[in-house]
């Protein structure tokens, strides 16, 4: 039985999703189930493992995102991953970015269900039952782009054993579309994954997509298992605390106080050699909204990243925050 509650989650961006944002994203949503960056499997089994793998302890529940195609290698991957602690592994089914379609990895391998169940197989008999192995993935691919051809794929790859598939509601461009448009472009179909899950009432089905409001999560949760958000998150992350209010009738924290919660967790960092401008800039969104939210962006980004930038510069963008002012347009 997979523990993990998934009705709301946040997804994994590269070079965004570091431990210092996961970590900003756990006091904001205490119950979120939280996804690290996509880390290719080969860098997992031979890379820095304290650098690409660690994390704080507060992070629980946390996924761990692997990249890959190589269902041996994935399986070790999946092992190391579970070993050092992670809640569940996630294999990239979704990404459209060239570097990884070169790898053979990410949304191209939508177009291999055969493969992709290997490796899934391969990763599931790798770890403990208790650890889940789920998939994310796209509802099509180029001109794969219907719902047979995704039924096809989430059916060929849970007869290997998964029993969650994280489905972002746009099919990938693999040529002629950036990751940027791949993410703007192509248009949502929601009613494809609610097809999905009606359809397969068996498997866990998590909407991902396109969902940037309290309102737009409560409208789409009666039809699908759970929804994860992506840049709305890290944009806006105080929508995190609105959807815990909402979702798990959770208080709405101080706003400056939450910040202020996290000083131990800095100056920690800071001691281990980590700068503030890398874990301050995961920050700037919290000041949306809000009078003083230009100052405090500027303050943190350009004062964040001189050196010996210490605690003095968060009270000092923290200061500029008035929160029962709306900021001006």
């Amino acid at each position: 039985m997979d523990p993990v509650n998934r009705q709301l989650s946040v997804a994994p961006m590269m070079d965004w999703t570091d431990r210092h944002c996961r970590v900003l994203h756990r006091r904001l949503a205490p119950a979120a189930l939280l996804y690290t960056e996509m880390v290719h499997a080969q860098a997992v089994v031979r890379g820095d493992r304290a650098r690409l793998l660690g994390y704080s302890d507060e992070e629980h529940p946390l996924a761990l995102q692997l990249g890959g195609s190589e269902p041996a290698l994935l399986a070790q991957a999946a092992r190391i991953g579970a070993d050092e602690g992670y809640d569940e592994i996630n294999l990239n089914c979704g990404c459209p970015s060239e570097r990884v379609q070169e790898g053979t990895f990410g949304a191209c391998l939508m177009r291999e269900p055969a493969r992709v169940a290997d490796c899934v197989a391969a990763m599931i008999a790798a770890v403990p039952s208790r650890v889940p192995v789920t998939v994310k993935c796209r509802i099509g691919v180029d001109d794969q782009d219907d719902y047979e051809g995704l039924e096809r794929f989430v059916a060929t790859v849970a007869e290997a054993g998964c029993r969650t598939f994280i489905v972002h509601a746009r099919k990938a461009w693999l040529k002629g579309l950036s990751p940027k448009e791949n993410r703007e472009i192509p248009p949502l179909d929601y009613e494809r994954v609610f097809r999905l899950k009606h359809e397969h009432p068996q498997l866990t089905i998590v909407l991902n997509g396109g969902l940037a409001t309290v309102g737009a999560v409560k409208s789409v949760l009666p039809k699908v298992d759970g929804v994860m958000l992506g840049r709305a998150a890290y944009h806006t992350p105080w929508i995190l605390a609105e959807l815990a209010q909402a979702l798990d009738s959770r208080p709405l924290p101080d706003r400056i106080a939450l910040v202020r919660e996290l000083r131990p967790y800095v100056e920690a960092r800071l001691a281990a050699g980590d700068r503030l401008a890398m874990i301050v800039r995961h920050w700037l969104g919290l000041g949306h909204g809000l009078h003083g939210g230009r100052s405090f962006r500027r303050i943190l980004t350009e004062e964040g990243r001189l050196a010996g930038a210490g605690w003095a510069v968060v009270e000092r963008a923290l200061a500029s925050l008035d929160p029962g002012l709306a900021e001006a347009a």
